[in-house]
Order: structure tokens, then C-alpha cells, then sequence
């Protein structure tokens, strides 16, 4: 196994709070779907059931599927506040 996935679901609180939820890390991409379809059913997760865009403007509501290689940095050159 080479990659991961991880799964999250964010949520704007109060209109710009951002709530974030780390559901899960799985071996697969369709272990994490399948993940999602058992969130999609449970309290305040079945408000926003939509897969999030992160290419969209603003801050995108829903479920998050990052796939991510193992013993790989993912910030290797640091980041700016805009």
C-alpha cells in the first residue's frame, strides 16, 4: 500500500466558523465511499451529504476525499496566509 485515503466533512458554523471532522482513513477509495454512505445517514452529516468541490469558490460544504501517499510530505515548500 502506497496511498490512503482520508476522509473528512466540513461545516460552516455561525457563517464562517469552520467545523471540520476527521471520519476516517482507509485503504482504499472505495472503502472510503462506502464510508461516506454510512455517514450520509447519521445526524448533522445527512444536512450536507454533497462531496465538496475544493476547487470551488469560497469554502465548500460536505464530505472531503483526500488521496495521500504514504511517507510523502505534503507541504514540502511551507504555505502563506493570503
Amino acid at each position: 500500500m502506497s496511498h490512503i485515503f482520508v476522509l473528512q466533512h466540513l461545516h460552516l458554523v455561525n457563517g464562517d466558523e469552520v467545523d471540520v471532522k476527521m471520519l476516517g482513513v482507509y485503504s482504499t477509495r472505495e472503502g472510503a465511499l462506502a464510508a461516506v454512505e454510512r455517514f450520509r445517514n447519521l445526524p448533522g452529516f445527512r444536512d450536507l451529504v454533497q462531496m465538496a468541490d475544493p476547487s470551488a469558490p469560497g469554502v465548500a460544504e460536505g464530505f472531503y476525499l483526500n488521496e495521500l501517499e504514504i511517507d510523502q510530505d505534503s507541504w514540502p515548500e511551507g504555505y502563506e496566509t493570503l
